[in-house]
Formats: structure tokens, sequence, C-alpha cells
């Protein structure tokens, strides 16, 4: 039995602003006492989700977050030719399963006022069931969810990050995934790049302004990530069907190990590779080893190797909770590549066998 799939990443990211606050700047966090670069859990699974790397893995098994599934149900009808206002009450009754419609005198009567979590059975069972009402079906959104709503299915994006319905609790879904803010293993300042843009079209002849001048903040380091699969809830959540929930965490330790958030990656091309990935099996209890970066990785530590000097403190911090807890895993598969060791072939293979394996 290999119930949990816990993940481990190392990933060197050179200048960048991945994820950014309120002001504009890259997310950060004290850690140990010191300011290290974030990035957030929501940001890195979007990024995942609606990367290609998921979409040529699981292109047909991926739901979509959104207000917007009453105004496609009334697209849908209007195309087949039911009259205008009957479409327009129909998408509201569909709507109101997901979530509470906003007023129809508002700009976008069929939008929901919160995102709802839709898989593509459900956007099916969606767009069926309006056709039924057009003909004279009743249909009763407050007693008949059920017709909608599906508990289990085959969105995999939906079975590994959950989701929430207000309105029908009962249709709301445990993530089998946990995902953790990314940090830096070292102390990090935020630098602040100054810029300016020139206007092509201004003559010599007028002031040697820029066009534009411009502030954004950046910052470079290497990012410890841990995440949790529970390989036996994200068989169930896509109702037993093991071979899908196997590609499903081989596509998300793929992304986790490939794909960066889009944040100003037109300015930065920060685009990265994961150096070190650490894949673990078993049954006992998860745990992260985030604590081998409580203290931050000294410049000189590893003759200022920060990469090397990282590897050695996550390999080292995972041998001394052995030592003192006892194993975590069962098995464990790993990628060095600086070591020049293991390759993402074998973590994928291995991913894989623990959730076939999962019971």
């Amino acid at each position: 039995m290999n119930r949990f799939l816990q993940l481990h990443f190392l990933t060197f990211y050179p200048s960048a602003n991945l994820n950014r606050d309120d002001l504009g700047r890259p997310k950060s966090a004290t850690i140990g006492g010191v300011n290290r670069l974030r990035i957030s859990s929501q940001a890195l699974k979007r990024a995942w989700r609606t990367s290609e790397t998921f979409e040529q893995s699981l292109g047909g098994h991926l739901g979509q977050r959104t207000r917007r599934i009453g105004e496609i149900v009334r697209a849908h009808l209007e195309a087949q030719g039911v009259q205008a206002a009957k479409a327009l009450k129909i998408a509201r009754d569909i709507a109101r399963v997901f979530g509470k419609p906003k007023p129809e005198t508002d700009e976008h009567p069929t939008h929901t006022e919160q995102l709802a979590f839709i898989s593509p059975e459900e956007r099916g069972a969606a767009l069926d069931l309006a056709e039924r009402i057009a003909a004279g079906e009743n249909f009763d959104p407050r007693k008949q969810a059920d017709q909608l709503l599906r508990r289990t299915d085959r969105a995999a994006d939906i079975a590994m990050f959950g989701r929430m319905l207000a309105d029908n609790p009962d249709f709301s879904r445990e993530a089998a995934v946990q995902v953790a803010h990314a940090f830096t293993t070292h102390r990090v300042a935020i630098e602040d790049d100054f810029y300016t843009a020139v206007d092509d079209l201004k003559t010599r002849s007028e002031d040697a302004g820029a066009g534009f001048l411009g502030e954004a903040g950046f910052g470079a380091g290497v990012f410890y990530l841990y995440a949790c699969v529970d390989a036996k809830l994200l068989v169930r959540n896509l109702a037993g069907d093991t071979m899908l929930a196997a590609t499903a965490s081989a596509a998300l330790v793929q992304a986790a190990a490939t794909v960066a958030p889009g944040g100003k990656q037109a300015s930065f091309a920060s685009r990265a590779r994961s150096h070190y990935i650490l894949a673990e099996a078993g049954d006992y209890q998860p745990r992260t080893l985030a604590s081998a970066f409580l203290q931050p990785v000294a410049p000189l530590e590893h003759e200022g190797d920060t990469l090397a000097a990282s590897v050695d403190r996550l390999t080292k911090t995972r041998d001394a909770m052995t030592r003192a807890y006892g194993a975590c895993a069962d098995q464990h598969s790993s990628m060095d590549v600086t070591a020049g060791t293991g390759t993402l072939g074998d973590i994928l293979r291995f991913c894989r066998q623990t959730v076939e394996t999962a019971g």
C-alpha cells in the first residue's frame, strides 16, 4: 500500500517577479527571522492547471473555474432557436445550482456571484438538461441539483485540487493534492528595476526625456516546494479510475518540475526546471522537509553553491527525521541534475506506479 506520494522540489529562478502582491512587488515571507521570496500555492496550481503539460496529458479531463455557466447555457439555447426570454430563465435556473445568480437587472444576469469549478461531465449535463427544460421538462434547482452536480467524475484537476460549492456543500470535493507555498532556501533582498520607455517618434529637437518611467521589483533564488498526494483519495475522486489518477499524478509532477507562473515572464524570461526532485511513497503520516531551511542557507555554505547546499540540507534533514521518527516512506526516487543522477522519467514512472498500487 502506498497511500501518500510526497514530493520535494528545489528550483532555481533567476531574476523574476513570478507572483506579485497588491503593490506589484514579488510576494515574500519571513522565515527563520529573515526575508524570503515566496510563490503562493494558488499561483502554482493555476499555472499547472492551465499549462500545455496538463492539456496534453489530461485533455478532456479538465474542469473550468467560471462564473459563466449560465451564459454558456443561454448561448446554447438561443443557437437552437429558443426564444431569448425563455433561454434567459432556463440559464438562470441552471446557474443557480452552481452559485447565486446575479440580479436579473445586472449587466450579466446569467453570471453567478461566485466562481464554480465545473467538470466536463457537469457542463455536458447542464446543456442536456437545458434542452429538456426548453422542451417542457420541469426542473427545481433547489431540489434537483443532483441532476447536474457530481460527487465524483473524471475531472482530474477538480479531483486533485478540490472545490467548494457553498450552496450545495454535498457536492464539494476534498482536494487529493496539498501544495505548500514555495519559498527560497536563503535570505533574499527584493531589488528594484527602474526602467524607461522611449517614444520612437520623438524628434531630436524635442526634450531628451523618456516617454515613460517605471519601477518593478524582482528577486532571484533557489525555491523549495513541497506537495503531498493522497493517492487513495485521488482514485476515489476520479470514480475509481486508477489509470487516470496515475496519469494525473505524473502530469502534476511534470508540471511542478517544468512550469512556472507567467508573472512578468516577458520582462525576465525566468523559465526554469527543477534541479532536484525527491518523490517518496508510503502509508506513513506525511511531513514537509521545510525545516531544513529554517536557518537560511549561508552565502559561503558549500563554497557558495546555494543549490548544492540546499540539496545537502534537504537530504540531511530527511535522514535526521528518519532516525528520530522512523521511516516516513517505504520507497523513494530522486533526481539531481548537478550530480547527474536520476531523470524526470524515473520520477514520473515512480509516481505512476505509486498511484496504480495505492489500493
